[in-house]
């Protein structure tokens, strides 16, 4: 049964809490996971959080730590000393420890680094925190399985038992040279059914997906994700092995781009959050509204022109915000397919294919569209002319507003921007003020205005 935080759990935390009775704390959370610690922690006060930490033993909650929000863990880490903080690291594997790390200042890095027992530990941290955010290198975990090509059997499990008890699951076991660059890999069932005096080199699978430790972590993403890796080595240029990264990794890149993805689409233009303030806020969502606003405003130009229109056919312009709506739909339908389609590698051959299969579906759309809407207003004006000209604009914005849709998120890919803010504020904006001067343009022509 999954654990819940109920009211009555935290008025008796709070209880134990007020009345010092430590033993009865830490048997209401013996059983509890970390995870489910971890929702606790943002549930309570903040001294009541520290206190819980400081409590229980380092196991448990250096992975509460990796579970908590950014914003609560740095609260938390500032509250504790560079020992208390190292005594967390050491029961970490290393790449949370290294991201946990990189969250404090230079200074504080460097006392939670000399307070650490374990100098291999340092170094692995060290050598993790020099890698550029965002590549396979700040991804990786040190901890691996790795075993020499020129080892035999029996002696490969012996120093296996040794590896394997400092790495949470063995996916794969690495095989190496002697210059420790990567040749290959086993599974454990390899190891089972292979003879005591058999030589690694004999039984390994050579063929092994690894990627380089400069490589992108969304590409290190892709390739997880095509070939179903629950884990994949990362080397250097020399093909040296330097660590792994798991899919659990993997999880929370696609975790954070899909979040920065859906707030670039809703026009936010930074990283941001419900709990930020209200500065923070208005900085991320400022600027696609100033551009809704000149949006509007080249609007009200375009529709200020065609004054004359109004006058002769004032049933025009109560039907302007359907053309804008629609222009804005189609245009965010068209940009969602392509930027997921980019996401996920799907987009394949020439961006002129896809304009034109993208233009025949909009007109196919369009002409289903526009014949709703023109017997309608041919039953509702009673005038065959102006619900001609209504309905040919409408195909002609549908279409339209396809294009640009398909064409700018493939143009940004191109320039190495992401695509995703293809799919917000811009394409709706840039849409309604082509599709209200398409619709005016094609119905003062049809309607010899």
């Amino acid at each position: 049964m999954a654990f819940e935080i109920t009211n009555e759990f935290l008025e008796n935390l709070t209880e134990l809490i007020s009345t010092n009775n430590e033993s009865a704390i830490t048997t209401l959370f013996k059983e509890v996971h970390f995870a489910d610690v971890a929702e606790v922690l943002d549930e309570v006060n903040f001294e009541e959080a520290i206190y819980i930490i400081k409590l229980l033993d380092s196991e448990k909650t250096s992975e509460i730590l990796t579970e908590l929000e950014v914003d609560i863990r740095e609260k938390i880490l500032e509250n504790l000393s560079a020992k208390e903080i190292a005594e967390e690291i050491e029961e970490m594997d290393t790449d949370d420890a290294a991201d946990i790390i990189g969250e404090l200042s230079d200074e504080r890095q460097k006392r939670v680094i000399n307070a650490l027992e374990d100098d291999e530990l340092a170094a692995d941290i060290k050598e993790l925190l020099s890698y550029d955010e965002n590549t396979a290198g700040a991804l990786m975990a040190k901890e691996l399985v790795k075993v020499y090509e020129t080892w035999t059997v029996a002696g490969c499990m012996r120093r296996i038992r040794g590896q394997a008890k400092d790495v949470t699951r063995v996916h794969s076991i690495y095989v190496v040279d002697k210059e420790d660059k990567l040749v290959g890999r086993l599974s454990l069932k390899d190891l089972i059914i292979a003879k005591s005096d058999q030589q690694i080199a004999d039984i390994l699978k050579s063929k092994v997906d690894s990627v380089n430790v400069n490589e992108d972590d969304e590409e290190v993403a892709k390739i997880m994700a095509k070939y179903d890796l629950e884990a994949i080595p990362v080397v250097d240029d020399n093909k040296v092995l330097l660590g792994r990264i798991t899919i659990d990794d993997i999880v929370d890149v696609l975790k954070d781009e899909a979040e920065r993805d859906y707030q670039l689409a809703a026009g936010l233009t930074q990283d941001v959050d419900s709990d930020d303030s209200i500065l923070q806020l208005t900085r991320a969502r400022l600027p696609w509204l100033f551009l809704g606003l000149v949006g509007g405003i080249g609007a009200f130009i375009i529709m200020e022109g065609f004054q004359g229109v109004f006058t002769k056919y004032a049933s025009l312009f109560f039907f302007t915000p359907l053309i804008a709506a629609m222009a804005g739909n189609v245009g965010v339908q068209s940009s969602a397919i392509i930027v997921q389609g980019l996401a996920n590698d799907d987009v394949k051959g020439s961006i002129n294919s896809r304009l034109l299969k993208e233009m025949l579906l909009a007109a196919l759309n369009g002409i289903i569209l526009a014949l709703f809407l023109f017997f309608f207003v041919w039953a509702y004006e009673g005038k065959i002319d102006t619900a001609l000209a209504i309905s040919t604009s409408l195909v002609a914005v549908i279409i339209v507003a396809g294009l640009i849709g398909t064409f700018v998120p493939l143009f940004l890919n191109k320039r190495g921007i992401d695509p995703a803010i293809a799919t917000g504020p811009f394409i709706t904006t840039s849409n309604d003020i082509f599709g209200i001067l398409i619709y005016f343009l094609i119905a003062k022509m049809i309607l010899g205005i």
